[in-house]
């Protein structure tokens, strides 16, 4: 069966089209603002920023960093409010299996042997500025 569009259709499918393809603009520039901001916090709190969003095919870190002797893992998590939680809420059991795998990757390939590591999580509320290190955020048993 052969279906045969009048132009004016065409054009409303085209439309629909334009519209559903854009993407969230705010999403990327809300995550970008909250590592800019979780930076600035970790920097001020005396962290020695390493590198910036280090990936692989396990996954991506937000945040290496140097916290005195302890080379930190550190995830941000930004919201503009708390109506559907605290942001640090969001890292579950899958994202915090994908930051140790991805760990591990850099520790490699970075050939790091230092011994003390841990997993942080930087907490920002973009719309008060609010941020907030969870250090150790979790335990992994390797």
């Amino acid at each position: 069966m052969i279906i045969k569009l009048n132009n004016y259709t065409m054009d409303i499918i085209k439309y629909i089209n334009i519209l559903f393809s854009i993407k969230p603009v705010n999403k990327l520039n809300n995550g970008q603002a909250g590592e800019e901001k979780a930076c600035k916090y970790l920097k001020k709190d005396g962290y020695k920023i390493i590198e910036k969003n280090f990936a692989c095919k396990y996954g991506e870190i937000d945040i290496i960093a140097r916290d005195k002797d302890v080379l930190c893992f550190i995830e941000v998590k930004s919201r503009k409010g708390t109506d559907y939680g605290l942001p640090e809420e969001f890292v579950d059991k899958r994202k915090q299996q994908k930051l140790i795998k991805t760990s591990l990757v850099y520790t490699i390939s970075k050939i790091n042997n230092e011994t003390d590591k841990r997993f942080d999580i930087v907490s920002v509320d973009l719309s008060s500025g609010e941020c907030r290190n969870i250090k150790n955020a979790f335990e992994v048993d390797l």
